[in-house]
């Protein structure tokens, strides 16, 4: 059927161009041109690249319950239902978000190398169509970016657990949505300008963790410290569990970048795994050698610090530049937590600007070191050449997003408030915020 209709439609345009022709209105080399285009095929939708994205984009899916797990365990057990609930309430409300204005000011028509237009709004003219250049559903392509929106702001929790009101948690998550992750997203992946500069960011060590490790730092400057004293983690298996269901779905959040199921997919995935393993070993070994005896705090920390960093460079780098990427990520993000955060006394809680930034931060930069052209015919420039571009794209990022996210913050506070009170901070975000308790009345 399909055959026949084709058929069909090129004598309809070959009779309409002769006729067309007679009049003097079209040379024959118009004619010619014209039948020769109708006559290639249009771009076609593959099933093996579309089901991989939509394997992905589970993959991608489960990695914000499992932050809710890692997060969840290492913060005190009177707060642990607080974090499940704000990372969950951060998969609905960016749901609902970039479906409705989210999405088009991220991908839509590009202005001025700023911001998306309006094209798909309400994912108007986003439908079952290939995604332009790909042979993927432009809903499947929608779905899967969409994973990437909502576990963003999660991170951010990470730094302003056990004091932020919940309220305040909603407003922010979706005025930062849309002011703060849309533009850079367009910057970077969009059509915007960081993209016309050639910047390097596979998977997202820009456009996610530096992004929403900006915007912990300034939540944690704006809220300030915690009260009372701060107490180890509640339940390290609950954390392992998360950094295991991260690294598990951190394989559709590379891999699936690729947007195919092909040879760049399958580096991603094995970078990926090389440089997280070796970042894991890495935090082991430190600690090893600092205190005197491994941990498993410092080993899941150092498993996520390795994901973050081989994120922008997954899909561009070796497995020797893997292997750099995650040992360099272990330790920078070591020194950093260990002796940096210490001594500018900022309270981020669960060092999600010491591991997403930090680690985001070097990841970039190292992506224009280690990135190849062997790799990914992307790949257009030398090392030395990239690292600038990459240097660039970096402190945009890390300027717009700070500074964003800071006003953004001090705008909540002064209309709603962002701390809770602190007798409800002792008593614990469970019962203040939602009357819920995980395990018991009171620590």
């Amino acid at each position: 059927m399909y055959r026949m209709c084709k058929r069909v439609g090129l004598a309809l345009a070959v009779a309409a161009l002769c006729w067309l022709g007679s009049a003097g209105s079209v040379t024959a080399q118009d004619a010619e041109a014209v039948v020769e285009a109708a006559a290639e095929p249009a771009a076609a939708i593959d099933s093996g690249n579309t089901a991989w994205l939509l394997a992905s984009s589970g993959l991608v899916l489960l990695m914000t319950p499992g932050l809710a797990f890692f997060y969840g365990g290492l913060v005190r057990k009177k707060n642990i239902l607080s974090v499940l609930m704000q990372c969950f309430m951060s998969m609905c409300l960016v749901t609902v978000t970039w479906v409705v204005v989210g999405y088009s000011l991220a991908f839509g028509t590009d202005i001025k190398g700023l911001i998306g237009g309006l094209d798909y709004l309400l994912l108007r003219n986003v439908g079952a169509e290939p995604w332009p250049g790909y042979t993927i559903p432009h809903l499947v392509f929608m779905a899967f970016q969409l994973k990437f929106a909502m576990i963003t702001p999660a991170l951010i929790i990470g730094a302003c657990a056990e004091r932020l009101k919940f309220s305040a948690f909603c407003v922010f998550t979706v005025l930062w949505s849309l002011l703060v992750y849309s533009p850079v997203a367009h910057w970077v992946w969009g059509g915007g300008f960081i993209f016309d500069w050639g910047a390097l960011d596979f998977a997202g060590g820009t456009v996610v963790h530096i992004n929403a490790g900006m915007a912990a730092l300034a939540a944690a400057l704006v809220l300030g410290k915690r009260k009372g004293s701060v107490s180890p983690p509640h339940s390290l298996p609950l954390a392992v569990l998360g950094a295991g269901m991260l690294w598990f779905g951190w394989f559709g959040f590379n891999a699936g970048s690729s947007l195919a199921a092909d040879g760049i997919a399958a580096n991603a995935m094995v970078t990926t795994h090389v440089a997280t393993a070796v970042a894991g070993l890495a935090w082991a070994l430190v600690d090893w050698l600092y205190h005197g005896r491994p941990t498993t705090l410092g080993m899941i920390t150092g498993v996520v610090a390795g994901l973050v960093a081989i994120t922008p460079a997954c899909g561009f780098v070796d497995v020797t530049g893997a292997i750099w990427i995650g040992l360099g990520s272990s330790l920078i993000c070591w020194l950093f937590v260990t002796f940096v955060k210490p001594k500018l006394g900022y309270d981020d809680t669960l060092d999600a600007f010491g591991v997403h930034g930090v680690g985001g931060i070097w990841g970039a930069l190292a992506t224009g070191l280690f990135c190849s052209a062997a790799v990914n015919p992307l790949v257009a420039h030398a090392p030395w050449p990239q690292f600038i571009i990459q240097l660039k794209a970096t402190v945009v990022t890390m300027v717009f997003s700070f500074a964003a996210s800071y006003i953004l913050l001090k705008l909540v506070d002064l209309t709603i408030g962002l701390r809770v009170s602190e007798h409800e901070e002792r008593v614990g975000l469970d019962l203040t915020q939602h009357k819920e308790s995980g395990y018991t009345v009171l620590d």
